[in-house]
């Protein structure tokens, strides 16, 4: 499994295991199962895993994995496990945030994940009209100094908010974004800023909720209820890509190039997007260890010329998304806005 280096005391797989489809939503999840496909991926060098305190449970799945590894592996093993979560105060939680309450978050999350000191925290703030953002970094970068945090990340944050909290100071080492052959939004301004600063990208949706997959080549546009969150989100952002039509030429282009090398079309877009500027690791959102090798696979999928110019030449037919990372999911009443939760630590507390 290739390495990334995140800071100098924070080395990740390039895959990570991903913990949002652990949470609901997307079937009924067995607890000792959950850690024993933990456990598999760590033993295979996937060793980073991402999480969030609004993923309702995942936190807890992922500290009794911690305590489950240290006693099958020993402490050394566990030293090279990382875990990068989020902290994401409620929208209606944003007017008057104090120090205390980020500091309550934290705390929780190191409850929940049996630590003394995060990985990596990496902050959402749902609406920039809502003053308080860059006093939240900076009281994170206080409670890293304090030692509960290793390292600061942001998550869906755009290109200006991002050079605000660095220009004040904010050691940010990462931004997790959307990023896949469908939304190249971190690519406008992000990556030059994150270049300029020793950031990485930490990329989910490279196969957009799955939809970017054998199982839908070839297939009709859904026009019924789609299965979960996920896909309807993927499916709007199809939408603004070209269309079905556009979509499935880029799926027949991608499945060319996997035949070729032995894998299937998500690896093959898994690693396009790993292999763009700034891209530190894509994150996997495997709900079992089904998927498993694949997601070792595409750490040794090496694409040449000729792939890029197939899959490049779909691509020159394709819309550019609006605006910069996450502004079109951050309009709370435009269609991709819509879909979105927005209070889920408070729901939990309740």
């Amino acid at each position: 499994m290739e390495t990334h280096v995140l800071k100098d005391d924070h080395v990740i797989s390039r895959v990570i295991r991903g913990g949002w489809q652990l949470a609901g939503g997307h079937g009924a999840v067995d607890r000792d199962t959950a850690i024993d496909d933990m456990v598999a991926f760590a033993d295979a060098g996937i060793t980073t895993f991402d999480c969030a305190d609004i993923y309702t449970g995942v936190e807890e799945l992922i500290g009794a994995f911690r305590e489950r590894y240290r006693d099958l592996r020993g402490e050394e093993a566990l030293s090279r496990i990382c875990v990068h979560t989020k902290l994401v105060p409620d929208l209606d939680r944003l007017i008057g945030i104090d120090r205390a309450h980020v500091e309550e978050l934290v705390d929780r999350s190191l409850s929940r994940l049996r630590c003394e000191r995060l990985d990596l925290v990496q902050f959402h703030w749902w609406d920039y009209n809502a003053p308080g953002w860059l006093d939240v970094a900076l009281w994170l970068k206080e409670l890293r100094q304090a030692g509960k945090i290793r390292n600061i990340g942001v998550t869906n944050f755009d290109s200006d908010h991002v050079a605000a909290m660095l220009a004040a100071g904010v050691p940010l080492v990462s931004a997790q974004v959307q990023y896949s052959l469908l939304d190249t939004r971190p690519a406008k301004r992000l990556a030059g800023i994150a270049r300029d600063n020793g950031m990485s990208f930490l990329c989910y949706g490279t196969v957009a909720g799955g939809f970017l997959s054998e199982k839908w080549l070839g297939q009709a546009e859904p026009v019924a209820d789609l299965e979960n969150r996920s896909l309807v989100k993927y499916k709007l952002i199809i939408e603004d890509f070209g269309g079905w039509d556009l979509f499935q030429a880029l799926l027949a282009a991608l499945k060319q190039v996997a035949d070729k090398h032995g894998t299937d079309i998500a690896s093959v877009a898994s690693r396009c997007v790993l292999d763009r500027d700034q891209v530190g690791a894509v994150i996997v959102g495997a709900r079992n260890r089904a998927h498993l090798p694949s997601n070792l696979g595409l750490c040794e999928i090496a694409l040449d010329a000729g792939d890029r110019a197939k899959i490049a030449e779909v691509l020159a037919s394709a819309r550019e998304l609006d605006g910069d990372v996450y502004t079109l999911e951050r309009d709370r009443h435009g269609r991709h806005g819509r879909i979105m939760k927005y209070n889920l630590n408070d729901e939990k507390a309740a």
